[in-house]
């Protein structure tokens, strides 16, 4: 039996290039996959269960403890007791809430009454000298009253005296009314409009002024008696004054102590200002005179509805 052996591959001729050798398909290995079971895994500790005491049936049963007492509060029960006013106390808070209560009303009737703080020196200066006119005007009227009353009481024929002191009254009361002519010391103010511009209430604003400077008597261009009934209208160019047609120049006479009424003419924001200001643009005059004759009368007119009282019985 003989061998079946392949034949042996020939040599390469001399000379001759060898076969190219095929590379042969290298199949991919399956990377080695970790398993679960190859890590090590760390044992976790295990509870065990604790035995659960059970009471014995024959043992002592735990009796419950009893309430402590409440201990009282002293100090709480004298804070009580403080809250709790006596009737004393209870009227000395009413006296106390009414004198806090009266001394707040006279600290605001304080403040509502000093209407004089803000005021400029100038009108305090004004005020004081009207105020010091009024109280010697007052001083002189009760001066007169009581010689009045003593020269009555003192005269032997008193129907004769009671009737010139009468008399004298009429005369002074007939100088207020505008019946009768006046003459003593005073000022004479001339007031020019070029533009037409002054008003009613512009001349009565200086009527007024003069009246509290003291001024007895009062006339206007020389034929108009300004009275206590005296009325003021507008008829540019110009101004009515008791139905009489009156244009500028406008000549305001006034009977009275002379300084005090041209101071009163003067005064910063006063009549003066009032007409030379851009306003009225008009020019004014004031000059002291140591007589001024007041010849405008006023005609009295009947009373409709105001009567004389009777005088007061004793």
């Amino acid at each position: 039996m003989s061998d079946d052996k392949p034949d042996p591959k020939p040599d390469p001729k001399p000379g001759a290039k060898p076969d190219p050798v095929e590379p042969q398909p290298v199949s991919p290995q399956p990377a080695e996959s970790k398993s679960v079971e190859s890590q090590p895994v760390e044992p976790q500790p295990v509870e065990t269960p604790q035995p659960v005491e059970t009471p014995q049936p024959g043992g002592p049963t735990p009796m419950p403890q009893p309430k402590k007492p409440r201990t009282p509060n002293l100090a709480l029960r004298r804070l009580k007791a403080g809250f709790k006013p006596s009737r004393g106390q209870a009227i000395v808070a009413v006296v106390l809430a009414l004198v806090a209560c009266m001394a707040v009303v006279q600290v605001r009737v304080n403040r509502a009454d000093d209407g004089y703080q803000n005021a400029r020196r100038e009108d305090l200066i004004a005020i004081l000298d009207g105020l010091g006119q009024n109280t010697r005007r007052l001083e002189s009227e009760i001066a007169e009253l009581e010689e009045r009353k003593n020269s009555l009481s003192s005269s032997a024929d008193k129907a004769q005296t009671a009737r010139e002191q009468a008399e004298a009254q009429v005369r002074v009361l007939g100088i207020l009314a505008g019946t009768l002519p006046a003459t003593g010391p005073g000022v004479r103010i001339t007031l020019n409009d070029p533009q037409g511009k002054m008003t009613s209430s512009n001349l009565l604003d200086a009527i007024e002024e003069l009246r509290d400077a003291g001024a007895e008597a009062i006339q206007i261009n020389g034929s108009a008696r300004v009275v206590a009934s005296t009325d003021f209208v507008d008829d540019a160019p110009g101004i009515r004054i008791d139905g009489q047609k009156v244009n500028s120049p406008y000549v305001v006479e006034a009977i009275g102590e002379s300084h005090n009424l041209a101071e009163a003419a003067n005064f910063p924001g006063g009549l003066v200002s009032e007409v030379t200001g851009p306003q009225v643009g008009g020019t004014a005059e004031v000059n002291e005179l140591d007589s001024v004759q007041i010849t405008a009368l006023h005609a009295p007119e009947e009373h409709r509805y105001a009567r004389p009282a009777p005088s007061p019985t004793k």
